[in-house]
């Protein structure tokens, strides 16, 4: 059986504590949106997956709510940074399987200003989720006093440069790409334009990474409704079905961890896996892709991701961004939006935002943003602990 995304919907992302509001404000806000955007009431709605990292127990409950009180199923649905993605994967699980013909995945967060704090309590690192990473990383590189979330990834930055001669200025490119491509999306946190050099300048959070390159805590939320081909054509959504075409999610496997490389700790093992599985089953192929909105938590991952997609060859992503081939007029888009490193990153809403925006850009509705003649688009979301999620989108 196949599904549908039909309607989508979310908020602007804000600096934390810089609105006055809270996660169930948010989730109404954006749930709402994706039922007007898809012509639907919530008393159509059948299942809920609901994805936060930081709210406490049942506040998928609490925010779903606040769009109806039906009794429907909510699921409360945490994977670190690819909680939204999990939660959009869940819903097209219920359709595809048959279990429901409309389903409503939301994502929101709530969070605190400054740093992640890497997935420790209180900085124990033998108890966090996230041990065997950390202790990967330590061995490696040792442990400095930086934020742990830039520190791994930028130890997997100064791996790639030391490898393939990847450059500073080259990481740099991916947050000026992107925050350029933010200033056309009125929904970013940041909508501010930089020069290589600027972002270069920047402060240096964990060399190579400066500030610009990196995914600042954000509020806000996300949400999609996805349905049978059944309920499309009953409820005659045809001009707004965007169909999920291929979708896949990973954890980490012993080439995470095998290899004492922060490059595959960070993730891409898993996306590569991912990228095989959802390609394979879908008959396309990453040549086939028009847009794309990958998780650039770090200019880092961007260059990572591209590798892994099969964008380029094995170290040659640094050379990839500073050709233009992934932003307007190159052979992909990349972030339209912004990614995350200017559009914004709260964690449980971030996997569905990405769901949005590809929405958006395969019916022509991205304004400004609109990448050209867009067909098949390509959602990447992942998580450190982990999981990763690839979701390929065809009008």
């Amino acid at each position: 059986m196949k599904s549908y995304v039909v309607g989508v919907g979310m908020t602007k992302f804000e600096k934390p504590e810089s609105r006055d509001w809270q996660y169930w404000d948010m989730a109404k806000e954006a749930g709402g949106a994706a039922l007007a955007d898809a012509g639907i009431t919530y008393d159509q709605v059948e299942q809920v997956p609901v994805g936060y990292c930081f709210q406490a127990s049942t506040a998928g409950q609490r925010a779903a709510y606040e769009l109806g009180l039906t009794g429907v199923p909510v699921y409360n649905v945490n994977n670190n940074c690819a909680t939204g993605s999990t939660a959009l994967m869940m819903a097209r699980q219920f359709v595809e399987g048959g279990i429901s013909d409309c389903v409503l995945a939301l994502g929101f967060e709530k969070m605190k200003r400054g740093a992640l704090g890497g997935g420790a309590d209180g900085g124990d690192f033998k108890t966090s989720p996230v041990a065997r990473h950390y202790g990967i990383m330590a061995a490696g590189h040792g442990f400095e006093m930086s934020p742990p979330t830039a520190q791994i990834f930028g130890n997997a930055a100064r791996e790639h440069m030391e490898r393939y001669g990847t450059t500073a200025a080259q990481l740099a490119m991916v947050g000026a790409k992107n925050h350029r491509h933010s200033a056309n999306n009125p929904n970013a946190q940041f909508q501010d334009v930089y020069t290589v050099e600027e972002i270069l300048a920047a402060k240096e959070i964990h060399a190579p990474l400066t500030k610009l390159q990196c995914s600042p805590t954000s509020d806000g939320a996300a949400a999609a409704v996805v349905v049978s081909e059944r309920f499309v054509v009953r409820h005659g959504l045809h001009d707004k079905a965007v169909e999920i075409v291929g979708q896949a999610m990973t954890t980490d496997t012993a080439a995470s961890f095998g290899s004492g490389s922060c490059i595959d700790v960070v993730g891409k093992p898993m996306t590569a896996a991912a990228a095989r599985a959802v390609f394979s089953a879908s008959g396309l192929g990453i040549e086939d892709v028009d847009v794309i909105e990958l998780h650039d938590c770090f200019s880092i991952n961007e260059l990572l991701t591209y590798e892994a997609l099969g964008m380029c060859g094995e170290g040659a992503s640094g050379k990839l961004v500073e050709s233009g081939a992934t932003t307007y007029g190159g052979r992909w888009v990349v972030n339209p939006s912004g990614g995350l490193i200017s559009k914004g990153h709260p964690l449980g809403a971030t996997g569905l935002a990405q769901a949005a925006e590809l929405t958006w850009q395969l019916r022509g509705e991205a304004g400004a943003r609109q990448v050209p003649n867009a067909r098949v688009a390509l959602a990447h979301n992942i998580g450190l602990g982990g999981a990763a999620v690839l979701t390929l989108l065809r009008r």
